[in-house]
């Protein structure tokens, strides 16, 4: 707006000069002056020709120098405007470039800058996000033919055995049938996985809304874990009230308190204690998993919950995964219009999820 003014008042100044020097002639004896040392005659031809020309056409001369002060100015403006054009492609090249330099304009421009600045920033981020992503589909592929091909060898190997050795004693073939079923169980869970992910990032997931004891639920999941936590010589304890009642989905919520206690058992020292408690909080009901485990990095916190991360890099057999089951808990949760999390601090590791009371879903 300054450059704008500034042109227009300008432009007004050049106008006023130059009624002043052939309308008003107040400068009339320069011009004489002037036109006799430029073309080299007398004052009284200067006179004469300034006199038939100058004055005799000022309104001609007048006319044409304000058209051409209009087309200046409006070259001029026009000039502006297409520069700011040109500042606006220079930006999107530099957003499009893959580098991370700050996109820089002009001062009039402050505005689009901060915008395409923060647009290359989001797409950085996503950029960054989706070469995380394919780089643990990568391992995944990898990982899987590692995870496949163990317990698919072991089923090969007992079949063999089985096929090779009718006559094998009742109590080694019921031995061998039971570890080929164990890694086929294995083998269907992580399937089972993969097509469970895969309905959710497609949208297909539905959910069933019904009234669940959580207590009684709690209560049959710990006899379903219970195997690994003897194995692990770990105890669970119950800390929630045998009335508390949460309105979800029953197999899909099974499933989420469910790897919650497998994941509790499998990263806890051996020997401790499990803590589940739930309560209510502002027309929530909040659900944690307490463990004494390894303290978890506070960076990898917010990666539990990935699709594909497993914070075990080495994949130990007992706690190797797919890297989905976090993932498709947070889905579930996040379906119920809830939240999930973890924190970990001092050998101690918690996860918690909260899940809309009885009195917001009436609401809603």
């Amino acid at each position: 707006m300054r450059r704008f003014c500034l042109a227009v008042l300008g432009s007004v100044c050049v106008v006023v000069a130059l009624y002043l020097f052939l309308w008003r002639k107040r400068f009339g004896d320069w011009t004489v002056r002037l036109l006799a040392y430029g073309l080299g005659i007398g004052r009284e031809k200067a006179f004469y020709l300034y006199h038939s020309y100058f004055r005799g056409y000022k309104e001609v001369f007048f006319g044409v120098m304000i058209l051409a002060v209009f087309v200046f100015l409006l070259w001029y403006l026009f000039r502006w405007m297409t520069r700011y054009f040109k500042e606006i492609d220079r930006g999107i090249e530099a957003l499009l470039a893959e580098d991370a330099k700050q996109i820089c304009l002009s001062a009039e421009m402050l505005p689009f800058e901060r915008k395409l600045n923060a647009v290359k920033q989001e797409l950085e981020k996503e950029k960054a996000e989706a070469a995380r992503e394919r780089q643990r589909k990568d391992e995944l592929v990898m990982y899987l033919a590692h995870d496949i091909r163990t317990p698919l060898t072991s089923v090969i190997g007992y079949l063999h055995l089985l096929e090779e050795d009718p006559d094998m004693p009742a109590a080694q073939r019921a031995k061998h049938v039971q570890i080929t079923l164990d890694k086929a169980n294995r083998l269907e869970e992580m399937v089972n996985e993969f097509f469970e992910i895969t309905r959710m990032n497609s949208g297909q997931m539905q959910i069933s809304r019904e009234r669940i004891d959580l207590y009684y639920m709690l209560v049959q999941l710990c006899d379903e874990v219970s195997p690994v936590l003897e194995l692990h010589g770990n105890r669970v304890t119950l800390d929630l009230r045998e009335d508390l009642v949460i309105c979800a989905d029953a197999d899909k919520m099974a499933r989420v308190l469910g790897n919650l206690l497998k994941n509790a058992a499998a990263y806890s020292y051996p020997k401790t204690e499990i803590t589940i408690r739930a309560w209510e909080e502002d027309e929530y009901v909040v659900i944690s998993f307490q463990n004494r485990g390894r303290t978890i990095p506070a960076g990898k916190l917010p990666l539990l919950f990935d699709k594909f991360y497993r914070l075990d890099a080495s994949r130990v057999s007992d706690t190797g995964g797919t890297g989905l089951g976090l993932a498709i808990a947070k889905e579930i949760v996040s379906l119920h219009g809830g939240t999930i999390g973890a924190k970990s601090e001092q050998e101690t590791v918690t996860f918690f999820l909260r899940l809309p009371g009885l009195s917001i879903l009436k609401n809603s």
